[in-house]
């Protein structure tokens, strides 16, 4: 009974260790993509304002995909924090639609590659769909 119990207090310390690491590690990736967000910020201005031109655009659309890649890891990392330690589903389906999109509009050239990852987007499109049905469904039972 003792020796369970001491099994059981170790486990225990072992799990807050573990999640103040992930907690930890998780705020520095935060405040990282927060630079790195902020640095994309600075690119467009700096675009917008000395870079005319229409065939720099697609260099532009590309940036502006990794700038919402960035903005929805951080918006993940606070619904991490307000769904106490809790991803949600739907975060992850976000960023991999847009990362989807962005490898469409970037790397363009093999219409192989493009028809799949249209595909991948479709797969995509059509999980958060049915998670989004799932959770409607639940809500009216």
């Amino acid at each position: 009974m003792i020796e369970q119990n001491k099994n059981k207090e170790l486990n225990i310390r072992l799990s807050v260790i573990l999640q103040f690491a992930l907690n930890t590690a998780l705020v520095l990736l935060a405040a990282t993509l927060c630079v790195l967000l902020g640095k994309e910020i600075i690119y467009f201005i700096r675009f917008s304002i000395f870079e005319p031109g229409v065939e720099v655009h697609y260099k532009l659309l590309e940036r502006i995909l990794i700038f919402f890649l960035y903005f929805e890891f951080i918006a993940m990392i606070v619904k991490y924090f307000q769904e106490n330690y809790h991803f949600p589903m739907r975060y992850f389906l976000y960023i991999g639609i847009t990362a989807m999109i962005r490898l469409i509009i970037v790397y363009h050239d093999n219409p192989v590659h493009t028809l799949l990852y249209t595909c991948a987007v479709l797969v995509l499109v059509i999980s958060f769909y049915i998670m989004n049905s799932a959770t409607a469904r639940k809500g009216k039972l």
